[in-house]
């Protein structure tokens, strides 16, 4: 009898045994029949189980059905049929690696000492490629200028006032105080202001250098303003030129210079205790030439630092020369920091002179020593030298030249003379206004507008404030000049001062593109900001400038 027969049978002697006396009632207790039936099919199947594990067993040879009824080893009985356990597949064998002694073994054979030498070497031949690599690249790059050493009155326009009076409604200091907001907005880095000191026109013997005149303000009032002034980041200059109401020169008579420049030095000593950012005088010319040591002296005062004031303070210079030798010899024999001369003299304009003036003066010396000035205390305001046309064309010129520019007050609104040197400054109250006046005021407004975005710009762009001054056309009635520092963007300044005729510049240089972006323009309307322009078909109307831009080509 096989197996299958003998589980079969066993069943169904169980299935027997297990049926109820009362079986022929099936509807009394139908549960017992349902449960009986289920286990039958589990009995079945779990013999039909064990049937296949008994099959999957591998045969041990002869013995005929006795040996294959025979249970094995491994086998297990349960309501008699039997199991078999199939035994485990043997876990799959990982290396892990050498241990010290193998490593040690393996470390002291020749192959292992070469490959290991071997792979030192590919190491270092990768690490001194990179490092070779790396060194081509620096070697290529384009290097970085040093940036140049500088002043704060390098970094931004000075700003004349010569009239208190005239400057504002208060007339005196504290009025001037009231103002600083609107000069600050202008972007101005320092304020020159007065003579303020008494001065009787040409009586050197009734000069009181360190007391302020009583129509300028008292001397409370004065440090109040150099406070609110230093509070905006603007330096204050006093001009203590001595006769600077009289007609008999700045110095007086000549008997006259070694007196004054004498009692100067002891008020140079008072002024920088009251917190002065520097002293102008004019005609330094006159007492270099005459009193040196004392003009030695003068210098030492004003222009060295001390524990208090370290910080550097500047000696400007006033001279009425003009020609670009007689400035450049003044720049080298009197020291001063700045020198205001009548380089761009106004009259007829001639742009190949004023194109050889400034690279003479720009070859000969650092451009933190120059300043560009038409005007001042002495010769009037912008607009009346030039004409109202031409202000924001000068405006333009005087803050992208290589040094310092130097305005007077008013000539950021393109204020005109009116019989006085000291016309009244105009600020707008907002107060409606028709007609004329009212385009009167948008014109100042405007001109404005244009001073301070261009005084904003010179300020912050390293080619305006500092970069190389490259000349790229000049002719009577035109001009055109790249401003470039290192790897920042460059600029580029064209002028026409022509009155009725347009002029076409074609600008052809290695270190132009073809094309550039306008900046700012005096005529907006023919060349509005960010229109892009053929630098080899650059046309100009008559009294137009503009200022374009480009990137650094790389």
């Amino acid at each position: 009898m096989n197996t299958e027969e003998t589980n079969v049978e066993m069943k169904d002697a169980q299935t027997k045994d297990a049926e109820p006396e009362d079986a022929e009632d099936p509807a009394q207790d139908p549960a017992p029949v349902a449960a009986d039936a289920d286990a039958t099919e589990a009995d079945v199947s779990e013999a039909d189980l064990d049937q296949e594990e008994q099959e999957k067993q591998p045969m041990t040879g002869g013995g005929g059905d006795q040996a294959a009824d025979a249970p094995s080893p491994g086998a297990e009985e349960k309501n008699g049929s039997v199991k078999v356990k199939i035994p485990d597949e043997p876990e799959e064998v990982k290396f892990t690696g050498l241990n010290k002694e193998e490593l040690m073994r393996v470390a002291g054979t020749p192959g292992w000492v070469r490959t290991r030498w071997a792979l030192l070497v590919v190491f270092w031949l990768g690490w001194l490629g990179m490092l070779g690599g790396a060194v081509l690249i620096i070697l290529q790059a384009p290097r970085c200028r040093d940036l140049p050493a500088t002043n704060w009155w390098n970094d931004g326009p000075l700003y004349q006032i010569g009239s208190i009076q005239a400057f504002s409604d208060a007339q005196n200091l504290k009025g001037l105080e009231q103002k600083i907001n609107s000069l600050a907005q202008l972007k101005v880095k320092g304020l020159v202001v007065g003579p303020i000191h008494v001065a009787p026109p040409d009586d050197a013997m009734s000069l009181r250098f360190m007391e302020i005149s009583p129509e300028a303000g008292n001397l409370e009032q004065f440090k109040s303003f150099v406070k609110a002034a230093h509070k905006k980041g603007i330096s204050v200059v006093v001009d203590l030129t001595p006769n600077y109401q009289g007609s008999s020169g700045p110095w007086f008579s000549s008997v006259s210079v070694t007196n004054v420049a004498e009692r100067l030095k002891y008020a140079l000593v008072f002024w920088m205790s009251e917190g002065v950012d520097g002293v102008q005088l004019s005609g330094v010319e006159r007492v270099a030439s005459m009193v040196p040591s004392l003009w030695s002296d003068i210098r030492a005062i004003v222009q060295n630092g001390t524990d208090d004031r370290p910080s550097n303070r500047v000696l400007i210079g006033v001279t009425e020369r003009s020609s670009a030798e007689d400035v450049s010899d003044l720049l080298s024999s009197t020291g001063v920091d700045l020198l205001i001369s009548q380089v761009l003299r106004s009259g007829d304009v001639d742009a190949t002179e004023h194109a050889q003036s400034i690279r003479r003066l720009y070859s000969s010396h650092s451009q933190t020593l120059l300043a560009w000035s038409l005007g001042g205390r002495a010769k009037g305001h912008l607009a009346s030298l030039v004409g109202p046309a031409l202000v924001k064309l000068y405006q333009l010129l005087l803050l992208t030249l290589p040094g310092t520019p130097v305005f007077n007050y008013g000539d950021e609104i393109g204020l005109t003379d009116e019989g006085t040197k000291f016309p009244k400054m105009l600020w707008d109250s907002g107060e409606e206004l028709n007609g004329t006046l009212q385009e009167e005021r948008a014109e100042r407004l405007s001109c404005r507008s244009f001073f301070r975005s261009l005084s904003e710009l010179r300020g912050k762009e390293r080619s305006l404030l500092f970069g190389d001054f490259v000349l790229l056309s000049n002719s009577s009635s035109s001009l055109a000049y790249l401003r470039v520092w290192d790897q920042s963007e460059r600029y580029l300044a064209a002028f026409n001062w022509a009155p009725d005729e347009a002029v076409v510049l074609q600008l052809s240089d290695v270190a132009l593109p073809q094309q550039a972006a306008v900046v700012l323009s005096t005529n907006s309307s023919v060349l509005p900001t960010d229109s892009i322009v053929d630098l080899m078909n650059l046309r100009l109307g008559p009294g137009q400038a503009t200022l374009l831009r480009f990137p650094y080509p790389g």
